[in-house]
């Protein structure tokens, strides 16, 4: 069973389901990528497309691909470009992002986003519905094949972001730079200043020069426990 909200008031409409729900993690995501000057762009593990809605809310020039293997997710993708009236700037396609070479042109595209599964396989329990364990972990899609995906399907000077978990921040480095993208931007999100990272947003270019700017870290909450401004401007909330 699935629901529809509105993310806030005039924003995007997202028909949500158990297991595709939208988290903080998506949204900061889409917050921290920067559209400038970019016109094509693609979502890898889509899921029901939320990162897509945010983006093409956001970004009335951007147009966008998302690719989803899970054929539910995908297809509630679907009804989510329609909800918002973007079917003109946005497609769906069911797909395994390993098979990217015969789904796409080699650099067909400016702008790569994902907000992968955070575990490698062997780590902790895998859950026993298959569009869960796709989302939480590495059986589908490791991390070196999903750079390797992003840099076949960037133009040259094309950006890829992603949203990870820090205690893999080295290597997806590691994975990037051997694909060929350069990490080019780094953001830490702390639930407060005395909190250490819970996630990593990071933007890295397809054939950039080294050199890496590390970005103030985002705060959640405010010393006192309540939102902070950031976060309050990121949701909208006044």
């Amino acid at each position: 069973m699935s629901d529809v909200e509105k993310l806030w008031p005039d924003g995007p409409v997202l028909r949500q389901a158990a297991h595709f729900r939208l988290g903080t993690d998506c949204v900061l995501l889409a917050d921290f990528v920067n559209t400038s000057g970019l016109r094509r762009g693609i979502d890898l593990g889509c899921a029901s497309g939320a990162a897509m809605l945010l983006l093409l809310n956001r970004s009335p020039g951007l147009s966008m691909t998302g690719l989803e293997i899970v054929p539910e997710a995908a297809e509630l993708a679907r009804e989510n470009l329609a909800l918002n009236g973007l079917e003109a700037r946005g497609e769906i396609i069911t797909g395994d992002i390993r098979d990217h070479r015969a789904l796409f042109r080699a650099g067909a595209f400016d702008l790569v986003v994902c907000n992968p599964p955070y575990f490698p396989p062997e780590s902790g329990a895998v859950s026993p519905n298959p569009g869960r364990a796709a989302a939480r972990s590495e059986l589908l899609c490791t991390l070196p094949e999903l750079c390797a995906a992003s840099a076949f399907l960037l133009r040259a000077g094309g950006r890829a972001c992603f949203v990870h978990r820090p205690e893999r921040l080295s290597e997806l480095f590691v994975c990037l730079s051997s694909a060929g993208l350069e990490p080019k931007r780094l953001r830490l999100v702390c639930r407060d200043a005395n909190a250490a990272p819970s996630l990593v947003l990071v933007e890295a270019r397809r054939g950039g020069k080294p050199g890496l700017t590390i970005e103030p870290a985002l705060l959640l909450q405010n010393p006192d426990g309540a939102e902070s401004e950031e976060y309050r401007r990121i949701y909208h909330r006044g």
